[in-house]
């Protein structure tokens, strides 16, 4: 049985890391996230915190992949969106 293909993706604001994999299936998003390497890369990764998403919708570490899926390390905001739209509408 062929394997899945997927991309995990860390963007930041000046630069994104894609990593695409050919993983075995029945493989989860952990798995994936493990087989990338960037856990080892990026010192800012907190396991306990770690958040992750397929095309923008949030998923769990063990969430099975499908072929094609794009998984995302998602970041925390760094401003509240309501607050920016206040802030925003402050200086109108």
């Amino acid at each position: 049985m062929p394997g899945l293909r997927v991309e995990v993706v860390y963007a930041l604001p000046g630069a994104q890391h894609r990593v695409a994999l050919e993983l075995a299936p029945g493989a989860t998003a952990r798995d994936a996230l493990e087989a990338s390497g960037l856990l080892a890369r990026q010192r800012e990764f907190a396991r306990a915190t770690l958040k992750l998403g397929i095309f923008g919708r949030r998923i769990p570490l063990g969430q099975p992949l499908a072929d094609g899926d794009r998984i995302e390390v998602l970041r925390a905001l760094a401003v509240d969106p309501k607050e920016a739209r206040r802030r925003r509408a402050r200086r109108r």
